[in-house]
């Protein structure tokens, strides 16, 4: 069982019988005393892939779903599926590409550490690492004498993920991104 309170943006809990991950949590703190904290959960089902709003108190509880996670690495995008390779047993895995929209932004071929959550021998979800290193390949010039702690510009990764990057930075340069906000974190 999972709390609400234990809740955060990749945790999977079960929601009517369906496996759903967290995608955002609110926190919303009363200023009445004696009044319960309430979290604010927005959940994607892991088959459907239909978003679900959920108002719950922290001590509401959740069935955690019996799936398995592997260890995979991506390959390649072959038309309308993404195709991974389990790291152990090298089974290879498509996953339709729709279904994968959010981790794609941040998922390169031949990128590993990544988690693959199998339910009844099916890829039902593949969890990010917390950070991913990803090249700029399009960004405005770099600006002479710009401070770690200037402005910031617009730029594109080579997965196609629009960034906010310090104004000192160019293209062709390696940077860290956080997956959960999808913000830039430090130049590599």
């Amino acid at each position: 069982m999972i709390a609400a309170n234990e809740l955060k943006s990749g945790s999977v809990f079960e929601v009517h019988n369906a496996p759903h991950i967290v995608e955002n949590v609110v926190k919303q703190t009363p200023s009445a005393r004696g009044a319960t904290t309430l979290y604010k959960v927005r959940a994607r089902n892991l088959l459907t892939k239909s978003k679900t709003d959920l108002s719950c108190r922290g001590d509401d509880t959740f069935q955690e779903p019996d799936f398995q996670t592997r260890s995979v690495q991506y390959l390649y995008q072959n038309g309308g599926s993404c195709v991974f390779m389990d790291l152990e047993s090298y089974d290879q895995y498509e996953v339709p590409s729709d279904t994968l929209e959010n981790e794609l932004r941040f998922m390169v071929e031949d990128m590993e550490d990544l988690g693959a959550m199998l339910l009844d021998g099916r890829v039902v979800g593949i969890r990010l690492p917390v950070t991913v290193v990803l090249e700029l390949v399009e960004c405005d010039p770099a600006i002479k004498g710009a401070s770690a702690t200037a402005r910031t510009k617009p730029a594109v990764t080579q997965t196609g993920l629009e960034i906010q990057v310090p104004e000192y930075m160019e293209n062709g340069e390696q940077v860290k991104i956080d997956t959960e906000t999808g913000r830039f974190l430090s130049r590599v």
